[in-house]
C-alpha cells in the first residue's frame, strides 16, 4: 500500500466575516496550502474536494467548489480541467473531503490530490437564515421520529426534552441532555464541563487563527448566560466564518519535492469514516468504533496518542470523546478531564486549537482546520501551545445527528 504523505496546510483566522466571500475564503484557503507546500502553483493536483454545507442559503447550490475555483483556474493558480468533487457531511464536512483525498493517493490514480473546506455561517441581523444551514444536520422529512425519541431520552436523563422553549438550537439541547444522563449515570460534574472549555479557551487565546482570544476561569464559565443546562454559553461552540486546507500526495510525489517541503511532511497513517445510528443512551458512539479502525489501521494503542482534536462542539464532548477514544475508561471522562490529564503538559493534550468552543466551528471547515492544527503540532511549530515530543496525531471529527449519534464521524491519524 502506497504512503500518504501530508505536504501542505492552511487555515484561515475563524470568526465573524460578513463582508469576507465564499471565493475570498476560498483564495486565502488556497494560496496558503500551497505556500506551506513550498509550491508556487497547483501544477501538481490532479483531484480537488471541496467541502461547504452553507453555500445554498447564500445562493449557489450543485457546483459549490467549480464557481469558487474558477478566479484561480482563470489566473492559472488551480490546474485546468482537474475535476473537483463537491462534499457535504454536516460538521464532519471537511474531513469528508480529507477522507476522498486520501483514498485518492491510495488508489494509485493520483499524485497529488487537494482537499478544502470553506463556510460562512454568519448571517448579520438575519438568524433564520443561519438555522436554514444547521438544519440540514438532521432528518427533516421525519421530525417526529427524533422528537420521540429525544423525549424518551430526556425523561431518562432527568432533562425533559422541549423543543417550543429551547432557548438555543436544538443540537445545544442534544448534547445537554447526553450530558445530563452522563452526570445522572456517572457523577460528571458541571464543573468538570466548566473545566475543559475554561482549559480550550486558555489555548484559544494561545492561537492567532481563534475566534476567541481570551481566557476564562472555570467559575467564570459557570456564570455565563445558561443555554441549555448544564451548559452555559461559554461551553458551547459560536457562529463563524473560516476555510482550510490540506495537499496530500503519493510517495513518489513526496520524493520529487524540495528537501523543505519532505522534512515537513506528515504521514497520514488511518483515515476511517463511520455512520451513525438511532442508539440507547449506555450504548457506545459511532467515535469509538471510527477509532478502533484508525488504531488498528495505522497498528497504533490509544497510549501511543500524543496530542489530539476533538469535536467539542460543546465542552461535554471533550469528556465524552476522551472515553470513546479510549484515553479512560467508560464513565471515568469527566474526572480525566478534570484531573488536567487534556492539558498542555497532561498526558494526551486535547484540543490544543482551542477546540471548537475557543477556536470557532465554520461547519464545512472545521474538520481541516484539526488537521492544520495537528500538523504544526507533530512539525513542531505551535510556540506557546507546542506539545513536547509529538510524534502521533489524532483527529475526531462528527457531522449531524442521527439521535445521539453523529450521522458521521471521521478519526484520522497523522504521524511525524
Amino acid at each position: 500500500m502506497d504512503k500518504v504523505y501530508l505536504i501542505g496546510v492552511s487555515c484561515t483566522p475563524f470568526g465573524k466575516q460578513p463582508d469576507t466571500s465564499f471565493k475570498a475564503l476560498t483564495r486565502q484557503a488556497y494560496l496558503e496550502v500551497l505556500h506551506d507546500a513550498g509550491l508556487s502553483d497547483g501544477a501538481l493536483i490532479e483531484q480537488a474536494w471541496f467541502g461547504n454545507c452553507g453555500m445554498g442559503t447564500f445562493g449557489q447550490r450543485n457546483i459549490r467548489g467549480q464557481v469558487c475555483m474558477t478566479p484561480l483556474v482563470r489566473e492559472g493558480l488551480f490546474p485546468e480541467r482537474v475535476p473537483l468533487i463537491n462534499v457535504e457531511g454536516g460538521c464532519a464536512t471537511a474531513s469528508m473531503a480529507l477522507h476522498g483525498a486520501y483514498k485518492d493517493i491510495l488508489s494509485g490514480q493520483v499524485g497529488m490530490a487537494l482537499a478544502m473546506g470553506v463556510e460562512k455561517t454568519f448571517v448579520p441581523g438575519d438568524a433564520a437564515r443561519t438555522q436554514e444551514i444547521f438544519e440540514g444536520g438532521i432528518d427533516q422529512f421525519d421530525r417526529q421520529e427524533w422528537l420521540d425519541y429525544y423525549r424518551d431520552a430526556g425523561e431518562q436523563a432527568g432533562k425533559p426534552f422541549e423543543p417550543e422553549a429551547a432557548s438555543g438550537t436544538l443540537f445545544m439541547d442534544t448534547y445537554a441532555m447526553q450530558a445530563a444522563w452522563h452526570m445522572r449515570r456517572f457523577g460528571t460534574t458541571q464543573a468538570q464541563i466548566a473545566f475543559a472549555a475554561s482549559k480550550n479557551h486558555a489555548m484559544g487565546a494561545l492561537n492567532p487563527k481563534a475566534q476567541y482570544r481570551f481566557e476564562l476561569s472555570p467559575e467564570q464559565v459557570l456564570a455565563d448566560r445558561l443555554v441549555s443546562w448544564p451548559l452555559t454559553r461559554a461551553m458551547c461552540s459560536p457562529i463563524g466564518d473560516g476555510a482550510a486546507a490540506a495537499l496530500l500526495c503519493s510517495e513518489k510525489v513526496w520524493r520529487s519535492l524540495p528537501a523543505a517541503s519532505r522534512e515537513r511532511a506528515v504521514q497520514v497513517k488511518a483515515s476511517v469514516l463511520t455512520g451513525g445510528k438511532y442508539r440507547a443512551l449506555d450504548e457506545p458512539g459511532l467515535s469509538r468504533l471510527a477509532a478502533q479502525r484508525a488504531y488498528a489501521a495505522a497498528d497504533v494503542q490509544p497510549s501511543q496518542i500524543d496530542v489530539a482534536e476533538v469535536h467539542d462542539a460543546t465542552s461535554f464532548c471533550e469528556i465524552y470523546q476522551a472515553e470513546m477514544l479510549g484515553f479512560c475508561e467508560t464513565g471515568a471522562g469527566g474526572e480525566f478531564v478534570g484531573s488536567g490529564a487534556t492539558a498542555l503538559g497532561g498526558r494526551i493534550p486535547i484540543n490544543t486549537s482551542g477546540g471548537l468552543v475557543s477556536k470557532g466551528h465554520p461547519v464545512g471547515a472545521t474538520g481541516l482546520s484539526m488537521i492544520y492544527e495537528l500538523t504544526g503540532q507533530l512539525r513542531g511549530e505551535c510556540g506557546a501551545r507546542q506539545v513536547t515530543g509529538a510524534h502521533t496525531a489524532l483527529a475526531e471529527n462528527g457531522g449531524g445527528v442521527i439521535g445521539f449519534d453523529e450521522a458521521a464521524c471521521a478519526v484520522t491519524l497523522l504521524q511525524r
